[in-house]
């Protein structure tokens, strides 16, 4: 794991490598052990690299070369599977000088062209410059678990693993972008390319990007979720398939030549990991876990759960507990090392057990993305337990597009016990109109509190559904369920893999994710609505691939939460006069975003800490920590 930035110039720059050299500083945490830079003979193209180093600590510098220098690399990420690469590539006449999986990509690079990511399993972002091309290639991996942020303008290219990067370049200065303020606002995300900063594009998942000089990059997609259904195999098939895939995709991610740990919230993600983990090490190995959790009652704080999965791995448990103080006092570094906020509040839990893995191993492996591939979230069985009722009144529940009957899916509905407020609200209004529309309602995460927007910023609703649109029915796929595992998967998968690339890599934490495995991915995407998502039933499959491998007690679970942050009990207390300093301030007000009598009337209120008012905090310091400077 590491940061990488670069430059290319169109006209030559003399002062290339010191803008580099102000890049690498701003990414200094990304690499704490090593640091490097080259220039090519022509003086108009300059790689840097800041490294974390994890695989062959001592002949894994970069940017590397071949053997004749004519192709180098940057390169932030792990291919998992380079070693049965290496072996093949020499068989195909390839001499390595080192052990590295970034070697494997050069030597890959030589062989297959851009072809070559096709063979790759694991996370990536890398710049390798062609010297017999006069090209540079960029790719980023499947799933878009390592980042790759991009500036291109009158010929000349620049390129990071964090924008902070590129504004110490001086290719861009900090400006915002309305667009995605709007959509940062709806979905507290931003869809595509798109960032919260005017002329910053990110490259998006599973694609490549080749730039030659004075042409505009030419961007394309060399992989995306399969969009058709496997009607050949069945249940019990499927089954052994998601079984043989975990454990290989956590086989392959015990690679490493550092400490190795692993998240565990005692959720089924987590434990899930963390006993496939425990089986292919062995009694023997050390196995570490981090937990992190609140005092402020049962609903945040799951730490009996994780004790009771760290005692069936046999793992060494370790947890934090987390206060008001802590938010405060952290809150501010975290959307600096963010760069543009996203997802929810747990990326501040997620900050502080990370430093506390940090100071333990060096590799940890986590649960993210169960809930996204394996359906996982009480929305997905909301929006389906309305089209069964749609299907009930209409006399259409037989047809294929429906997953289960009203009368199936109703062993499931207890899923949905703490979840009332969000029935009453997605039903208040749209009952039953098109699939897109009603999947946005339950994605709008402002819509319940726009009177906080100020007049001469309201949304542009009809433009950002559009834009929503456009994703969700992106793919071939005909179900609602598997449009809607679509989406999140290329746009809420996204956030919260922002956060985990961030809250890691402020600690020079190397952060695993098993459960994306883009094969995984792959084998879920293509098996049949009504067997992966059978009367309703969350993460039906994934289960049943597990039922072995957790405790009972942890596999029944219904009361899973995801990260719960006691915000709501805070704002009434400890973090009451922060938030209003804040919001209140006659900066936030100047900024025109919001109605500035409304935050008061907000702020002042009993209610709960609705996540419009957690994107408009992280707006205000988002503006402060990049806009304001």
């Amino acid at each position: 794991m590491c940061g990488i930035a670069g430059l290319l110039s169109a006209a030559g720059d003399a002062d290339l490598k010191k803008r580099v050299a102000r890049m690498l500083q701003a990414v200094a945490h990304r690499g704490p052990n090593d640091e490097g830079a080259w220039t090519n003979a022509a003086g108009n193209c300059v790689l840097g690299h800041r490294r974390l180093s994890i695989i062959d600590l001592a002949g894994g510098h970069q940017p590397m070369a071949n053997e004749d220098e004519t192709v180098w690399i940057s390169f932030n990420g792990c291919i998992y599977n380079y070693e049965d690469l290496a072996r093949e590539l020499r068989q195909l006449g390839h001499k390595f000088q080192s052990h590295s999986d970034t070697e494997v990509i050069l030597h890959a690079y030589e062989q297959w062209g851009g072809d070559c990511v096709r063979r790759f399993n694991g996370m990536w972002a890398f710049a390798i410059w062609d010297e017999r091309r006069r090209q540079l290639f960029c790719s980023r991996d499947r799933l878009g678990v390592k980042p790759f942020y991009y500036v291109w303008e009158n010929g000349n290219f620049a390129f990071a693993s964090e924008i902070k990067a590129l504004f110490a370049s001086g290719a861009t200065e900090p400006q915002a972008d309305v667009d995605g303020l709007r959509q940062y606002l709806t979905f507290q995300f931003c869809l595509g390319e798109r960032t919260l900063f005017r002329n910053v594009l990110k490259l998006e998942p599973g694609c490549n990007l080749v730039l030659k000089q004075d042409v505009p990059p030419e961007i394309s997609r060399y992989w995306d979720i399969p969009g058709e259904v496997d009607l050949e195999h069945t249940e019990d098939w499927f089954l052994d398939r998601i079984e043989a895939l975990l454990q290989d995709a956590v086989r392959l991610r015990l690679r490493a030549d550092v400490p190795l740990g692993t998240h565990l919230s005692g959720g089924l993600d987590s434990s899930a990991v963390l006993s496939l983990a425990r089986n292919l090490l062995g009694a023997e190995t050390s196995i570490k876990t981090f937990t992190g959790a609140f005092r402020e009652g049962s609903a945040f704080d799951e730490t009996r759960h994780a004790k009771l999965m760290s005692r069936a791995a046999n793992s060494e448990y370790i947890e934090i507990y987390l206060t008001a103080e802590d938010f405060r006092d952290s809150i501010e570094k975290i959307i600096w090392f963010m760069d543009e906020p996203a997802a929810g509040p747990g990326v501040f839990p997620q900050y502080l057990v990370s430093k506390l893995a940090s100071q333990n191993v060096t590799v940890v492996l986590g649960g993210q993305g169960g809930d996204e591939i394996f359906l996982g979230y009480a929305r997905y069985l909301i929006a389906y337990l309305e089209e069964c009722l749609k299907g009930a009144i209409d006399d259409t529940a037989g047809r294929a597009q429906y997953v289960a009957t009203l009368s199936t899916i109703v062993p499931s509905l207890p899923d949905l016990q703490t979840y009332m407020p969000m029935l009453t609200s997605f039903w208040s209004e749209g009952l039953f109109e098109e699939p897109a529309r009603r999947y946005y309602r339950l994605m709008d995460r402002f819509s319940q509190s726009s009177g906080l927007l100020h007049p001469d910023f309201k949304a542009d609703e009809g433009r950002t559904f559009e834009e929503f649109r456009a994703v969700f029915e992106g793919n071939r796929a005909r179900s609602m369920i598997n449009r809607i595992s679509y989406f999140d998967l290329k746009t809420h998968l996204q956030s919260l893999l922002h956060v985990e690339d961030r809250t890691s890599m402020a600690w020079a934490l190397e952060s695993r994710v098993p459960l994306l495995d883009y094969r995984l991915v792959e084998q879920m995407a293509v098996i049949p609505p009504v067997v992966k998502f059978r009367n309703g039933q969350l993460k039906y499959l994934f289960r049943k691939a597990i039922r072995n491998l957790v405790p009972q007690e942890i596999l029944n679970r219904r009361d899973k939460m995801g990260f719960p942050v006691p915000l709501n009990r805070w704002l009434q207390n400890e973090l009451r006069e922060f938030v209003a300093d804040t919001l209140l301030s006659e900066r936030c007000r100047g900024r025109g975003l919001f109605d500035h009598a409304a935050l008061q009337k907000t702020l002042a209120s009993t209610q709960t800490f609705s996540r419009s008012l957690w994107g408009a905090l992280c707006l205000e310091l988002w503006h402060r920590q990049f806009l304001d400077r």
